[in-house]
């Protein structure tokens, strides 16, 4: 496995060892999100571990991810995936991200969608 600054920042943030994850797509075969993501969740893992967070920083995947939990009570090397998401998305943000302001949003959208859908894309897209 490659060391660099983006997997000790993550480790960092996250309290995880990346490391720990040895690829056995558990995490994505239990995936509610799976479906409807451009990378599988075990893959943007793995993009981290090679030395490409680039790659898993720019990938729909972890924006998707609706911290279930599914992942991690599969994992059999207990690596808390929903914890590696949520310190992804932070990294994008401090990187100066565009976040979601409340204001901009379409009326009709506001009516329509179930209230969990914002209180969870607030809390990933808010800063």
């Amino acid at each position: 496995m490659l060391h660099s600054e983006a997997l000790r920042r993550l480790s960092e943030i996250s309290g995880e060892v990346v490391a720990r994850c040895y690829q056995c797509g558990k995490c994505s075969a239990g995936c509610p999100m799976a479906a409807s993501a451009d990378v599988a969740p075990h893959q943007v893992i793995r993009l981290v571990q090679l030395g490409q967070p680039g790659e898993a920083l720019a990938s729909a995947t972890i924006w998707l991810c609706a911290a279930c939990r599914a992942c991690a009570s599969r994992c059999p090397r207990g690596v808390d995936l929903p914890r590696l998401m949520e310190s992804l998305r932070s990294m994008v943000l401090r990187q100066g991200a565009p976040v979601l302001i409340a204001s901009d949003l379409p009326k009709e959208i506001l009516a329509r969608a179930p209230q969990q859908a914002f209180v969870s894309g607030f809390r990933k897209l808010s800063g």
